[in-house]
């Protein structure tokens, strides 16, 4: 009985964390489209989310460092509990990032309406992408799923260059959009760092199934 009940445990655990995590979808989402829009309501909406985000981090730790207190889990299950922890920090870090973008929007809106050569809708696609797929592995305990998310982070790194050097342009032909600009590069980095802790859940769920720290296998491969 003991086992069963710390079992279902372990279940709501994981309950909670796909809960927070889509929180954290919500977050990037809103912050996407109230940039877009240049929506004063969802940057509003983003921060009272924010909110809800930090409450839920505590209490999942909370019940995290319980169940590692109280009981004497497998090699397994000390994993997903230690992965746990550690992916719960990453989407609460994404919501901090997303509120990164509600503060940036507000910026942009003081100084008027300016057209940036950057596809942010494309870059907020993807990295909300990520971050399902992440999820998804999480889900279902799939490593190579997770995997496949770690591979995507290359190319979100370049789409941020991109707009880096292209709104770098920008301010380099009109001056008078330099404050807008640097607000969008902001923004860009705000999705670049969003899909860095997609990854980082990706690695935790690695972590999880296979036994395996896997942080740095990719920047060694590259060298």
């Amino acid at each position: 009985m003991p086992r069963i009940h710390f079992q279902q445990q372990l279940a709501e655990l994981k309950d909670k964390l796909l809960a927070m995590a889509a929180l954290a979808q919500l977050a990037v989402e809103s912050a996407v489209d109230a940039y877009l829009q240049r929506d004063k309501g969802l940057c509003q909406y983003v921060k009272q989310n924010e909110a809800a985000i930090n409450t839920a981090q505590h209490e999942l730790d909370e019940m995290a460092y319980e169940l590692l207190a109280k009981e004497q889990p497998t090699a397994i299950d000390l994993r997903f509990i230690l992965a746990v922890i550690k992916i719960n920090g990453d989407l609460e870090r994404i919501g901090d990032q997303s509120m990164g973008i509600a503060r940036r929007t507000k910026e942009i809106m003081k100084h008027g309406e300016v057209d940036v050569p950057v596809d942010f809708a494309a870059m907020g696609e993807f990295a909300g992408r990520m971050i399902r797929s992440a999820v998804q592995s999480l889900l279902e305990g799939d490593a190579r799923l997770a995997e496949s998310v770690r591979e995507m982070d290359d190319e979100i790194d370049r789409m941020n260059r991109r707009a880096h050097i292209d709104l770098l342009q920008l301010i380099q032909e009109k001056p008078q959009y330099t404050q807008q600009a640097m607000n969008s590069i902001l923004v860009a980095r705000n999705l670049e760092r969003i899909a860095d802790h997609a990854s980082n859940i990706a690695t935790d769920v690695i972590f999880w199934v296979r036994g395996a720290d896997v942080r740095h296998q990719l920047s060694m491969s590259m060298d």
